[in-house]
């Protein structure tokens, strides 16, 4: 049986806020603002990161669905997974010279067994379109998450492909994870609110 949606949220509450907090604290000294002006591939990774920061703009984002691929799991397992995976995050958007979106983001939400997952990381979109209006993305994310079946809540690092669908400052997200037969093979969403 799953867990109430209230109750389990409830029970990360303190670690969305101490997430959020850490993430937010370094708004007015940026933890980035170490970068030096030279061409290595370090110091044009910490520029975007220090860009995004500093000049982006604030996000809301809500992560909403987990698809497991019916392919990939048995009917039994589908029926025990949850997919409504509803959340909450807070991100920084930036577009840089060549207009691509680059962001800053924290998110927690349930996983597909009823338990709070929390990721901290960093995406890059190439666009295409007017960004006034309907526009189309691709890049990746890289990122930490952690959840409690993978070493009970030990951050763990993933590169994982992304793609959007945005029309002006709001995007719905999708991230694809590989996998085999009963493992992986997912596509997580998200929308993304800009302000």
């Amino acid at each position: 049986m799953r867990k109430p949606l209230r109750s389990t949220m409830s029970s990360s509450l303190p670690w969305l806020l101490a997430l959020a907090f850490c993430f937010c604290a370094g708004s007015a000294t940026p933890a980035f603002a170490v970068c030096d002006e030279t061409t290595s591939f370090l110091d044009r990774a910490c520029k975007h990161l220090t860009d995004t920061w500093t000049e982006g703009t604030p996000d809301l984002y809500v992560p909403f669905h987990t698809y497991h691929s019916r392919k990939a799991y048995t009917a039994a397992a589908i029926n025990a997974y949850r997919e409504d995976t509803w959340g909450i995050g807070y991100g920084h958007s930036h577009h840089d010279g060549k207009d691509n979106w680059d962001g800053l983001y924290v998110m927690a939400f349930l996983d597909s067994h009823s338990k709070p997952e929390y990721v901290a990381g960093y995406a890059h979109q190439v666009l295409w379109g007017d960004r006034q209006s309907f526009h189309v993305g691709l890049g990746y994310t890289a990122f930490l998450t952690a959840r409690t079946d993978l070493w009970h809540y030990t951050p763990v690092p993933g590169i994982l492909p992304i793609a959007s669908i945005n029309y002006n400052t709001t995007a719905v997200n999708i991230l694809a994870i590989p996998g085999g037969k009963g493992n992986g093979n997912i596509l997580f969403l998200w929308t993304r609110i800009g302000f």
